[in-house]
């Protein structure tokens, strides 16, 4: 065999066979995490408003906590900015609980879970700022605090009244589309996230976001300036409105929204209609991707990625021994017990499975793809290498004995 010949065979066989390998790896890998490229989701939800007369304000923020949830996320990564001063309120005759619509069986905001981490006077223009750029003081909790990075996509939402360029808080103080802009420059700058969607439900909001100049940014506001935005929905006993428009109608699309659901952006923008909200909603797009594939559940929604191992064990515990220990501790209910009795699948590791194994053998880890691809690679590499000292021996030994052979004098 040739030696042109020989490597025309062989590299074609080894070309075909790292791509295949590197194809597979990045296909597991794009499967593994979401297409959008974000791997957690954060919400910060700001009801900038207080007292009774600006009950919809909380109930937007709410809604909005309330569906995000559903949709996912936990209350770990959500900054919920609140008020607060309305489900105790005394003119509130449904103590403890807050609506968004007159037909108040429906459904109740506040509930018995829900988590406020900014209450009060807590809800302040540097709080906010802080909450958005991560520079806390070293007392603030961890919950408190927007633990993103450059893999988040993050929700803000806000609410309250507003003007040109700017929106009230508490009426006490006033953030501008600037303060905004810099914070998230500062995010973006801190690799704090990957992905924003601001939503604003506020008179003029469109004039919010006419500032930003950071990348990766999709901003709805629910007014264009010199516009005011409506509310909705009044209850005739708490005497106030219980929602806003645009928020209403948002969550008219979002409540048909599920963890699974492949409802974009741009689908949720095209409902929006001028004449029920009673404004003109405004978007402004940077995203580095269409909205026709961003998904509404990519801002949300968090739906987690799950590596399903088939390894496992059955526990089953000793129906006495827990009746024993259920008894010491004062649960000894028939409930209690059966409940721990129940087989639990326990994914163990190789150590504990297989004890007797040698130390050396329990500490070998799973082979990555990658390694794979790079172990096939260098084998690929040795058995050319083979190939092609064989046909330059037998193209030499061809070439010898087509030599004539001297003949002695």
């Amino acid at each position: 065999m040739e030696l042109p010949l020989l490597l025309f065979i062989l590299v074609p066989f080894f070309l075909v066979s790292t791509t295949a390998g590197s194809q597979l790896a990045a296909s597991q890998a794009d499967r593994f995490f979401s297409s959008s490229g974000h791997t957690n989701n954060w919400a910060v939800l700001v009801d900038t408003s207080r007292y009774w007369f600006n009950y919809r304000h909380s109930a937007n923020t709410l809604s909005m906590y309330r569906t995000v949830k559903r949709l996912g996320i936990p209350d770990s990564n959500i900054i919920l900015m609140l008020a607060d001063d309305v489900a105790c309120n005394p003119r509130n005759d449904a103590p403890g609980s807050v609506f968004n619509t007159h037909e108040r069986h429906r459904l109740d905001l506040y509930g018995e879970n829900i988590e406020v981490d900014y209450r009060g006077y807590e809800v302040t223009v540097e709080n906010f700022i802080r909450v958005l750029t991560g520079r806390h003081d070293p007392s603030v909790p961890r919950s408190k605090r927007l633990l993103t990075d450059d893999r988040s996509n993050v929700l803000v939402y806000m609410t309250g009244h507003g003007g040109d360029e700017f929106l009230k808080f508490q009426d006490n103080e006033e953030i501008s589309s600037w303060d905004i802009a810099d914070a998230f420059e500062q995010m973006w700058e801190k690799r704090r996230y990957h992905e924003i969607l601001f939503m604003v439900d506020t008179c003029q909001a469109n004039t919010l976001y006419e500032r930003f100049y950071s990348p990766n940014i999709l901003s709805v506001g629910s007014s264009r300036k010199g516009e005011s935005s409506y509310s909705y929905h009044i209850d005739m006993d708490l005497g106030v409105h219980v929602i806003d428009r645009f928020t209403f109608f948002n969550l008219e699309v979002l409540e048909r929204v599920t963890p699974g659901s492949q409802y974009t952006l741009a689908d949720l923008f095209s409902t929006y209609d001028p004449v029920p909200i009673a404004s003109h909603p405004g978007i402004r797009s940077e995203l580095s991707r269409p909205l026709e594939v961003a998904l509404i559940t990519d801002f949300f929604g968090a739906v987690q990625n799950v590596e399903i191992t088939r390894d496992g064990c059955a526990i089953r515990g000793n129906r006495t021994s827990l009746s024993e220990a259920a008894t010491e501790q004062g649960k000894s209910e028939p409930g209690h017990v059966e409940a721990a009795a129940k087989p639990v699948n326990v994914n163990l590791s190789a150590t504990h499975r297989h004890p007797n194994l040698d130390p050396r053998v329990r500490e070998l880890k799973p082979v990555a793809e990658t390694e794979l691809v790079s172990y096939r690679f260098v084998g690929l590499m040795m058995i050319a290498g083979v190939a092609i000292r064989m046909a330059v021996n037998i193209e030499r030994k061809q070439e010898s004995e087509a030599r004539p052979r001297m003949k002695r004098a």
